[in-house]
Order: C-alpha cells, then structure tokens, then sequence
C-alpha cells in the first residue's frame, strides 16, 4: 500500500467560501417556504396542500410550489456539494465559481418556480449545468488521483 499525499490549494478556501454561501440558501428556501405555509394557513405535518385545495387556493398552490423548490434543492445539495469539493483539490477557483453561480441559480429557480408555477423554475435551471460541470471535473479530478496510482 503507497500513501497518497494531498495538497490542498491555498485558494480552496473559495470553495470552503461557496459551500458557506450554498448553506445561506438552504436557509433561504426555508424561510421562503415557511412564509408560504403561514400565508396559505398549511398546517405541520402536511408536507403539501392537497391537489384539491391548491387548485382552488392560490396562496395554497404557491406554498406547494415553494416546497416542491425546498425539496428539489435538498434532494441536489448532497451531490453538487460533494463534487464542488472533490473539484476544488484540482480547481479551486472554477469549482467555487460554479457554487456561486450554482447558488445564484438556485435562488432564482425557487423564486420563479413560487412566484409563476412550474414553467417559472426555469429562469434558475442552468444550475443544471452547473452541476454538470462540477461533476465532470470531479470525475477528472478523481482520474488524475488515480492515475498516480500507476
């Protein structure tokens, strides 16, 4: 067994930077999704209005939309995180860039997705790509490791 030595880049800490940023936003999505609920009277534990009241209720269909974003958020935030440093070892600077522009995005889709229905999430979709992105060059990242290896 060989031992592997890693050095982290002195600019990693703008990945330690984004993923802070990225944490602001999960605060974001629950307050907005709070204030949601209390404005269409939603009581816990109910995760969503029931498609009954929601078609009749505005107030009701927004709250779902804003869970719906909370949980699409939460459901990628695993992932993008463990990529976007897993990425940041071999680019540091790239990898914080796309959690920046990863959070921006996500705010945006949340905020569409709430404020116009389902076709308003897709003023944030690019943090699709994003996440692409950042999975790639993880991938890469993980190869160059490896190939060290042999």
């Amino acid at each position: 067994m060989s031992l592997l030595t890693v050095q982290v880049p002195a600019e990693y800490g703008y990945v330690f930077g984004a993923a802070t940023a990225i944490f602001f936003v999960n605060a974001y999505h629950s307050l907005l999704t709070g204030s949601y609920r209390r404005a269409a009277k939603i009581p816990y534990p109910n995760c969503y209005a029931s498609q009954e009241v929601a078609e009749k209720d505005n107030a009701a269909f927004q709250f779902n939309c804003a869970q719906r974003a909370h949980a699409n958020f939460v459901e990628n935030l695993p992932t993008f995180l463990g990529a976007m440093f897993i990425s940041g070892l071999k680019f540091p600077v790239l990898s914080a860039s796309l959690g920046a522009a990863w959070a921006v995005s996500r705010v945006l889709y949340a905020r569409g997705y709430t404020k116009n229905g389902p076709k308003g999430r897709y003023i944030g979709a690019v943090h699709s790509l994003f996440d692409l992105v950042a999975k790639v060059l993880s991938g890469y990242t993980a190869y160059t490791f490896i190939s060290t290896l042999y």
